[in-house]
Formats: C-alpha cells, structure tokens, sequence
C-alpha cells in the first residue's frame, strides 16, 4: 500500500515488510463474536506450516482461556480470508492456503457466542 504524505518530503521507512520477519508472514487472527479478545491477534508464522498446526496447536495457546474455545466443532467452523470465504485444507501450509503476509484470517463458531451469549 502507497503512503501519501499532507507534506512535502516527507519519506518514512515500512518496517513491517514480510523481509524483516526471518522467515515468517504476518497473519492477523480473530475469533468472532469473542469480544473477550477485543482485536485480532497478530501472529508470526512460518509460510510452510501446515493449517492444521494453526488449529491444533497455535490456536488453543490463544484462545483456550475462553470457555466456549474446548466446546468447538472444528467441522462447523466458518473461515474468512479477509472478506472471502476460506475453506481451508488442514494438510496444506498457510501458504498453500493462500494466506500471504498480513492476511486477515476469522473465525465463527456457530452456536458459540460468546460468554452467556453476550459476545464476550
């Protein structure tokens, strides 16, 4: 993305280009209607590891505090690739399954709402 400057001169230096993560991608991660996780978290994450990990592993480390996280059924799970739905292939890397530095990864769970309903 271009950066347009109010002023003259003005050049600023991106420091979040996928060169300067070793190695890894930024993959920004949220759980709908969890408010209890107020924004997406961002993750760096080798291209090559497989979706699945992400799921079985990355996941329960971020959200398994919550008490709707142990009741989710991974086959109902509703994937968004920013706006796009995703369905994506546990086997395949998050590259495979097209997650590119800084994608915007959400995830719903239908029937989990949040605590009590509330969202949260």
């Amino acid at each position: 993305m271009a950066l347009v400057s109010l002023q003259p001169g003005y050049t600023g230096v991106v420091r979040d280009l996928e060169e300067n993560f070793h190695g890894n991608r930024l993959l920004f991660v949220n759980w709908e209607h969890h408010l209890m996780f107020c924004a997406p978290m961002a993750l760096p994450l080798p291209p090559a590891m497989p979706f699945g990990v992400l799921v079985n592993e990355v996941l329960p480390s971020l959200y398994g505090s919550h008490p709707d996280f142990s009741k989710i059924d991974w086959s109902t799970v509703q994937w968004k690739h920013g706006r796009e739905n995703l369905v994506p292939d546990l086997g395949k890397s998050l590259d495979e399954n097209g997650l590119t530095h800084k994608s915007v990864l959400r995830f719903t769970t239908p029937g989990l709402t949040g605590l009590s309903g509330s969202g949260a």
